[in-house]
Order: C-alpha cells, then structure tokens, then sequence
C-alpha cells in the first residue's frame, strides 16, 4: 500500500502528466515543418478559409505545380456539379484567383477506410505517369490532421522525395485553449486514435 506521501507524489505525477499531454498533444498532431518543395499538395476536404491558405502559401512560395486530392464526396453525389473533393478544392482555387494550368486533379477512388494513404497512393500513381520527379513536396492539411498526413504521403512515396507539411489552423476553435471546445476535444481524440491506428497497421502500397 502507498503511504500518504505516495499517494501525493503519484497524484503529482497523474497530474503533471495530464497538463503535459494538454499543451503538448495538440502542437503534436497539427505539426508544421514544411521544406523547400516543388510541389504544393492541397487536400480537397479542407473548408474555405483553409483553401485560401494554400493558396496563399502556393503563390508565396516557389512551386511549380499544385496538385488537389480527394476521395468522392459523402453526400450529395447525384446532385453535385463536381464528384470528389479534389475537383471541389481545384474550382474553389481557380475562383480564388489562381490559373487553371497551375492546378493538376488527382482523386482518388472510393475506399471505406484508410482515406488519406488512398489520397496518397493515388498521387503516387499520377507522379509515376509523368516525368516529374520532384526533390521535395509540401502537403497542405488542417489542424490535427496534418500528423497523419505527413505520415501516410512518407509512407507512399518511400523516400522518394523529401515530404514537408503545413498545418492550416480551424476556423472551430482556438487551438491554444482547445480543451475548452468539444470540436477542439473531438478534434484531439479522434486524430490520437486514428495516428495510433496508423502507425499500428503495416500499409500495403
């Protein structure tokens, strides 16, 4: 049995662990360490004010091209004008602004899982049709997304190229208090256990 200093000192550390995991977690999960990249990757599902920082970090940076991804839209198919989130983000950026030459749709098929490497794979397999051989990519993801992200595109490109990623912050919440925002906890908890699962599951390529 714990004597009564025990009992403080693992209360203590319960606590302490707690107060790491809150200020450490998030920062963890919404990585951002972009390189200096040829190719600038947008992924399609990400809302409005997210599309319009990439494009803001395509036209500042030096990139060559921007490729969207996505799977197909979840609702709404038969009634949408364009059918997957790659051609959603690809329209939105040329509304914005930017040429439609700049801007190369690659979506990815269906899956019931495993969405992102599906986005991964699928740029992969559009890389190994063209002559572009890039030194190095930049994703562009959302929030605590980006984690899983950067891990999955290292995963499909095999050292291949060097891959960056930059993390577009939520319009939902404030990441710096994210623990008082139910979108900010299930934010958190659904991208820890979806990493895990990632880093868990041997990928087949």
């Amino acid at each position: 049995m714990l004597t009564f200093q025990g009992w403080l000192i693992a209360i203590a550390m319960i606590v302490v662990l707690i107060i790491f995991a809150i200020t450490h977690i998030h920062p963890f999960l919404a990585v951002n360490s972009p390189v200096a990249a040829d190719i600038l990757v947008v992924e399609g599902w990400m809302n409005d004010n997210a599309i319009k920082s990439a494009l803001s970090e395509f036209q500042g940076g030096s990139y060559r091209h921007l490729v969207t991804t996505g799977i197909p839209v979840e609702r709404g198919y038969y009634l949408a004008e364009y059918k997957n989130f790659a051609q959603i983000a690809a329209n939105s950026l040329k509304k914005m602004g930017l040429e439609a030459e700049k801007i190369t749709i690659v979506p990815s098929p269906e899956v019931r899982k495993d969405r992102t490497y599906a986005s991964a794979i699928a740029f992969r397999q559009w890389l190994e049709k063209t002559d572009i051989q890039p030194q190095a990519i930049n994703i562009v993801s959302e929030s605590t997304h980006a984690r899983r992200s950067w891990l999955m595109y290292k995963k499909a490109l095999a050292h291949k190229s060097k891959v960056g990623i930059i993390s577009i912050p939520s319009q939902n919440y404030d990441q710096q208090k994210w623990w008082m925002y139910s979108a900010g906890v299930r934010a958190v908890i659904n991208e820890t256990v979806a990493y895990l699962y990632a880093l868990i599951v041997s990928w087949q390529a």
